[in-house]
């Protein structure tokens, strides 16, 4: 069973703080262990603002980079210094600013035309990193989604290809109505996590979070419901625009 819980925020600045507040305590908790500590990021105007935040002295002097591992969630097929590059969006936020965040950072070469042959290795550079034991799946400390006005997280869409991967750790997948070929974390992966936390804000994403957390259960739909850790945790941050039309009573819940 994986639990779910809902935290609310007065507003996206203090949703941010509280993500890089969680990334930090668990950087530092695992690190005091003598482990490393491994965490996949999303692109997206939320994840900015919470890379941004990690970013300052406040947080960043705390964290000992050379033990931090950042991985992507997902990324378009574009050339890393396109604007719609997760990549550039996470160097720019971060890996930039802060010395030593980009030394085990480990980019998605979306842009090469080999989008299988990039996936199988990009998946065998998680498994090294992360060396799980003989018969399980990689499993990050931590994994950050967003959450798309059409149901989506990472790029796992509304009816897609990929929602379909039950083997492979990383896929392409192309988005018919984005008319875009994308790389993307699958559910695989992304359900043997330890920790996953959505981060969503804003009034436009109100009705869309309302099915995925209170409506019929969809995947085909609605892909973010099909994010469900076997053994860890699904952690949502809300801010109170976008948990506008949620029920009252459920600030925690377990899901079966």
């Amino acid at each position: 069973m994986s639990e779910t819980k809902i935290q609310i925020f007065p507003d996206l600045e203090v949703l941010s703080r509280a993500a890089a507040v969680r990334f930090t305590e668990l950087a530092r908790e695992r690190i005091q262990q003598g482990r490393i500590i491994s965490a996949a990021l999303s692109g997206g105007s939320t994840p900015k603002t919470f890379l941004e935040i990690l970013a300052s002295p406040e947080f960043s002097q705390r964290i000992p980079w050379e033990s931090v591992h950042l991985f992507q969630v997902d990324e378009r097929c574009v050339s890393p210094e396109n604007l719609q590059s997760n990549y550039r969006m996470i160097h720019g936020s971060l890996l930039r600013p802060v010395p030593g965040a980009a030394e085990n950072f480990h980019r998605m070469k979306a842009e090469h035309e080999d989008r299988e042959g990039v996936s199988a290795e990009y998946a065998a550079e998680i498994a090294a990193v992360l060396a799980p034991r003989e018969g399980r799946l990689p499993s990050f400390d931590l994994v950050f989604l967003g959450l798309g006005p059409d149901g989506h997280t990472a790029s796992l869409f509304p009816y897609s290809s990929a929602l379909a991967e039950n083997s492979r750790l990383v896929c392409p997948n192309y988005v018919e109505k984005l008319q875009m070929h994308r790389l993307t974390l699958t559910y695989p992966v992304l359900n043997a996590a330890a920790e996953v936390v959505f981060l969503v804000s804003g009034s436009g994403k109100a009705e869309i979070l309302r099915q995925v957390l209170e409506g019929p259960r969809d995947t085909k739909v609605l892909p973010a419901q099909g994010v469900r850790p076997t053994e860890g945790s699904v952690t949502w941050y809300l801010d109170r625009a976008a948990a506008n039309l949620l029920r009252k009573s459920h600030s925690h819940r377990k899901t079966p």
